[in-house]
């Protein structure tokens, strides 16, 4: 044999086992997320729960069994007696702590907050299933609640289409509303924009690990149910979509088609908005805030 011939073949197998290897690292890096803890929150010198914001608000700390182990969430009441309960889901990477920034406008509308860590995210056990299977322990969340009043689901990034997934999933839980703040279509496009965004390799390792996900997580390689415009199609309550129209991670395409094919749905587009800025900036953080304002508003309160 040539010894070219040898060299080739020893390059191929050599790259062979760096694109496996590439794979599995993907794969493992979507699903363990960095967590962001009290100690994250403490290392940036932000609020690490609710008591310790500007304005201090009392919660209770609660721990709830799920599907792959505990879950953990936060109990906060609201100002408004009579308003919604309102749960709030975070995007991928994100935590509990996601809502700290947010909830000043969720506050005065609403009778009960409860923000929780997904799994894989924050206190709670489990891996990140990227959206896949999420809405059931978000459901599970949603039952272990102490009364029926009407829910609104408020989510971001991945958090939008666990939210949308859960009130689409059954009648007897009374979602009144849903709010998505930066949703997406299909988990591709943002693990591309993430992965480009940090400098990681994905073209080659992006589009098996997602396949390869998709077996592992029941839904078939084509992520079979996963798709956020089905899932609006289907939606009977108000939708509200804030999205910034340069958002590096998740496209407003996205949300404008999730917009056109829902039944009820409004898409606010905050101008030179991006995806992580949207309540760090005061014009936008005004905006957002004002669209929230309005949505829940016209929200029905309890008798």
């Amino acid at each position: 044999m040539h010894p070219l011939i040898g060299l080739i073949q020893l390059l191929s197998i050599g790259f062979g086992i760096y694109l496996v290897s590439l794979i599995i690292y993907t794969m493992w890096g979507l699903t363990h997320p960095y967590r962001r803890s009290y100690a994250w929150a403490i290392h940036r010198n932000s609020p690490g729960d609710p008591s310790e914001l500007e304005v201090p608000l009392d919660f209770e700390e609660r721990t709830i069994i799920g599907s792959n182990g505990s879950i953990s969430l936060w109990v906060i009441e609201g100002a408004e007696p009579n308003g919604p309960r309102v749960i709030m889901s975070h995007g991928w990477g994100s935590g509990k702590l996601g809502a700290l920034k947010r909830i000043e406008p969720i506050l005065k509308h609403s009778s009960q907050i409860i923000v929780w860590d997904l799994p894989g995210h924050g206190d709670s056990a489990g891996i990140s299933n990227l959206g896949a299977s999420e809405h059931q322990e978000l459901a599970r969340v949603l039952n272990e609640l102490d009364d029926d009043r009407p829910t609104i689901l408020y989510g971001w990034s991945m958090g939008s289409g666990v939210s949308l997934a859960c009130a689409n999933q059954s009648s007897d839980l009374k979602i009144a509303g849903v709010i998505c703040e930066s949703p997406y279509i299909d988990p591709f496009t943002p693990a591309r924009n993430v992965l480009r965004l940090r400098g990681i390799p994905y073209r080659l390792n992006l589009k098996p690990a997602i396949w390869l996900l998709g077996i592992l997580f029941g839904l078939i390689p084509n992520w079979r149910g996963f798709d956020r415009l089905e899932l609006a199609q289907s939606l009977k309550v108000p939708l509200l979509i804030v999205h910034g129209d340069q958002d590096p991670v998740c496209p407003i395409d996205d949300a404008q088609r999730i917009a056109q094919s829902a039944r009820q749905a409004q898409c606010v587009t905050i101008a030179q908005g991006g995806h992580n800025n949207l309540w760090t900036d005061p014009v936008y953080r005004e905006e957002i805030t004002e669209a929230i304002n309005d949505f829940l508003m016209n929200i029905p309160r309890k008798s």
